[in-house]
């Protein structure tokens, strides 16, 4: 099993992995959405605007807003195929070619026939791009859709942009039914700003790399080297065959899930080091750590499994 959660000593870089840009519905060019991410301290972005032939299928090249302080990941929103309820599938992929080949998708209609949302997913992946299922329960998705995206490293477990405009940001559901059938597959939170409401700066990831740098940023992301966050951080989780250790920020509470109705959860005050018996996750071949506020902000841990 294993003993630590972050396995390299490298360095945490805060990043957005959903993000929107006037070369698709966003308000702000690209270089205004890189500035103004980089003015509120993150260390990275991927642009990911929308695929579709209404914009041209852009992958927005962000290369120049580049500096020593920043950097930015190519990618988009990929739409192709429709779900089970007949809408289009939305796939974020970060680190994508810029000769990526588009789908015929030509507006966020879907249609009959075109591609199918697993191909994509497993074109990106191909290609080297880091896939991940967006917003699954604004996008109505059931559990068969998220199943059939065998491609996907992670799910989009909290989407801001949707939580401020329709209240349907979450995805936890679908990320522990995947993983209660076998499926490896980490979580995400992310803006899906637009800049078009209050939809920016809410849920990110903190990437442990060897350089703030695309290569070693995906490299990393595709490990699992990473957790998410709205808030709260987590330094480090620790893990025997009886108890987890976690070291975080000031929290309320730490939770750990398991499989079905497992968990074990330890409320205190100000807690910056908290342990947890596994005791009533005995069997569960999976657990991850949840971190809580006193302001409600939550950060996540990837899933790990125990015994492997």
């Amino acid at each position: 099993m294993p003993t630590r959660f972050f396995r390299s000593a490298d360095k945490f870089y805060r990043g957005n992995l959903h993000t929107h840009s006037t070369n698709s519905d966003g308000v702000l060019s690209p270089q205004e959405v890189c500035r103004r991410y980089q003015a509120e301290g993150y260390d990275f972005i991927a642009l990911t605007d929308h695929f579709i032939g209404q914009f041209d299928y852009p992958i927005s090249d962000t290369s120049a807003f580049r500096n020593d302080g920043f950097t930015t990941i190519l990618g988009a929103e990929l739409h192709t195929g429709s779900m089970l309820n007949g809408n289009l599938w939305h796939i974020v992929a970060a680190g994508l070619p810029t000769d990526f080949k588009p789908p015929h998708a030509p507006t966020f209609r879907a249609v009959e026939g075109s591609e199918s949302a697993a191909n994509i997913a497993q074109r990106a992946r191909d290609a080297g791009a880091f896939v991940v299922i967006a917003h699954p329960h604004w996008s109505g998705m059931t559990q068969a859709d998220a199943l059939s995206i065998e491609a996907a490293h992670a799910v989009e477990i909290y989407n801001h942009g949707c939580v401020v405009d329709n209240d349907r940001g979450e995805g936890l559901h679908t990320l522990d039914q995947l993983l209660n059938s076998g499926r490896h597959v980490n979580l995400i939170a992310t803006d899906d700003a637009h800049f078009n409401t209050p939809d920016f700066f809410g849920g990110w990831v903190m990437v442990k790399a060897s350089e703030n740098s695309p290569e070693a940023l995906l490299t990393a992301l595709r490990d699992g080297e990473f957790y998410s966050s709205t808030g709260p951080d987590i330094k480090d989780i620790r893990i025997s065959e009886t108890s987890v250790e976690v070291d975080c920020s000031s929290a309320a509470t730490i939770i750990i899930q398991g499989q079905g109705t497992s968990m074990a959860t330890l409320h205190g005050e100000s807690m910056t080091t908290g342990k947890l018996s596994l005791e009533r996750l005995h069997g569960s071949p999976w657990i991850r750590v949840t971190v809580i506020d006193r302001a409600s902000k939550r950060a996540w841990s990837n899933p790990i499994w125990i015994n492997e």
